[in-house]
């Protein structure tokens, strides 16, 4: 067996540890096979034998190309990877998703395209000043709608998946759903059946002075699987800048960072699009709250609420308590960003805001605030058991820093219990990081806490990727499944 990763499991605080970068950062490479049905074993322990189903997971792939390495690695082209359980054992497939740019810088072997976080193309400022297109690098999430598996970049359409083989069918506008090139966000939420039906909930941006926010639902189950079943837009003031959003049965709840955009230094080739957001010295951040349809306050106008400072990218839950609104989310003290002139395998994480859990308090009838820190602990990647989305839940399970408090890369897993406090952590220091968990219950479980924590980590000790399964309600790990092919750090993934 190669080294291995020695796990801790403790209600008690974590030892203040350390990290070696070059482990950290050795997991910024390229992908370089692609594999089909490659069967799996445990390395440690066994995989459960009632884990029967799919973990999806996207990511950047291809993170240099010609010699040049992606200025951010959430520039890099996505690649799709399965692992297939059932009865005990597991297969590995994994594919990139052929996308045009894709296709056309591997013909030319050279980067072809800028990067919305800062990839420059080879020539400099005058090689890049007006060349203002958006690569479709379907990198950021993966899920599954109707017969189609879906690759998605929140600026653009997604591109539609064989959710076998992996095999890339092209842009889809989910049948004339969406228009050519219509921003389609790479963070959708699964209702469980809030409104009599399983759902998947989905929005879209039209970006400028004032911003169009459209708000889809789509039928996931049954003959209907696929199909719009809810769609509304509405206008807000300021240009938004969203990435998540949490729903309740009546409401989709966004949280508008107080940001600015300056088009300019995009314009004239010198930073890319997302470095050109910055925290709006003096601004407002809100909450816009949208009813959606089949709800109690459907057809109303949305409602806006002052939020708290501070930066959000993901939210880990919202639910209603009479005529409260409760939103828990991950804030940070201001915009985190990579500067033009940063190797991002060199920042320093001393500099970088860390990501706190907090729980604000919405009264519908007043319009009043409060907020609550759930966690002093950096974390990231949080979800709640996915049939409690929208609802009041007593756990989340997210990704964490080793130490207690200040900004380290994330290398442990907790679960939260959010009524008490009390948390149970598996750890993969001081040479393993972590990325997203995913919960997936038991079938036919009783307990908000039955079931796996399934997660992709990478392993220093032996430079490869490994797949940890936890059991969710212990955080006891079952078993660990060494990969096949070494990935870099992922972002989004679903079961």
């Amino acid at each position: 067996m190669s080294p291995a990763i020695v796990p801790t499991l403790s209600d008690l605080p974590s030892p203040q540890g350390t990290y070696d970068r070059d482990d950290w950062a050795g997991a910024f490479r390229n992908v370089e096979v692609e594999l089909e049905n490659e069967p799996l074993v445990a390395a440690r322990g066994e995989i459960p034998p009632d884990l029967n189903g799919c973990l999806y997971r996207n990511g950047p792939g291809r993170l240099e190309r010609a010699g040049r390495f992606v200025h951010h690695p959430f520039d890099g082209d996505g690649m799709i990877c399965a692992l297939r359980f059932s009865e005990g054992g597991a297969l590995f497939t994994n594919r990139f998703v052929r996308t045009e740019g894709w296709m056309a810088e591997e013909a030319a072997d050279q980067v072809l395209y800028r990067g919305v976080f800062g990839t420059q193309k080879p020539g400099g400022p005058l090689a890049n000043a007006f060349d203002l297109r958006l690569k479709n690098i379907a990198n950021t999430h993966v899920v599954r709608l109707g017969g189609d598996l879906l690759a998605l970049w929140e600026a653009s359409s997604p591109h539609a998946l064989d959710p076998v083989t992996l095999e890339t069918r092209g842009l889809t506008l989910l049948d004339g759903v969406l228009k050519p090139g219509e921003a389609f966000s790479a963070h959708p939420r699964f209702d469980p059946g809030h409104q009599g039906e399983p759902r998947m909930v989905t929005f879209g941006v039209k970006t400028g002075p004032r911003s169009t926010l459209r708000l889809m639902e789509f039928a996931t189950e049954g003959p209907k699987a696929g199909q719009l079943v809810a769609d509304r837009s509405d206008s807000f003031k300021g240009f938004a800048f969203l990435h998540d959003f949490a729903i309740t049965p009546n409401w989709a709840v966004f949280l508008q960072n107080a940001v600015d955009f300056n088009p300019l230094p995009f314009v004239l080739g010198q930073k890319g699009a997302a470095q050109c957001l910055s925290s709006k010295a003096g601004g407002q951040a809100q909450f816009w709250l949208v009813p959606r349809d089949g709800g109690a306050f459907a057809g109303q106008q949305p409602r806006l609420i002052d939020a708290p400072e501070g930066f959000v990218f993901h939210h880990l839950n919202a639910y209603e308590e009479g005529d409260q609104l409760v939103v828990e989310s991950i804030f940070y003290a201001d915009f985190p960003s990579v500067g033009p002139d940063v190797d991002f395998r060199s920042i320093d994480f001393e500099l970088i805001p860390e990501g706190l859990l907090e729980r604000c308090r919405i009264d519908l009838t007043t319009g009043n605030l409060s907020c609550e820190r759930l966690s002093e602990r950096c974390c990231e990647f949080a979800m709640v058991n996915p049939t409690r989305q929208g609802l009041p839940a007593r756990y989340g399970w997210m990704a964490v820093a080793e130490r207690d408090q200040g900004n380290d890369p994330l290398q442990a897993i907790k679960k939260l219990d959010l009524q008490t406090g009390e948390r149970r952590v598996w750890s993969a220091a001081p040479r393993g990081f972590v990325s997203e968990p995913i919960m997936v219950p038991r079938p036919g479980s009783t307990s908000e806490d039955e079931g796996w924590v399934l997660t992709v980590i990478w392993n220093g000790a032996r430079n490869g990727s490994d797949l940890v399964i936890l059991n969710a309600s212990t955080m006891a790990e079952q078993a660990v499944i060494e990969l096949p092919v070494a990935m870099p750090y992922g972002l989004h993934g679903s079961w």
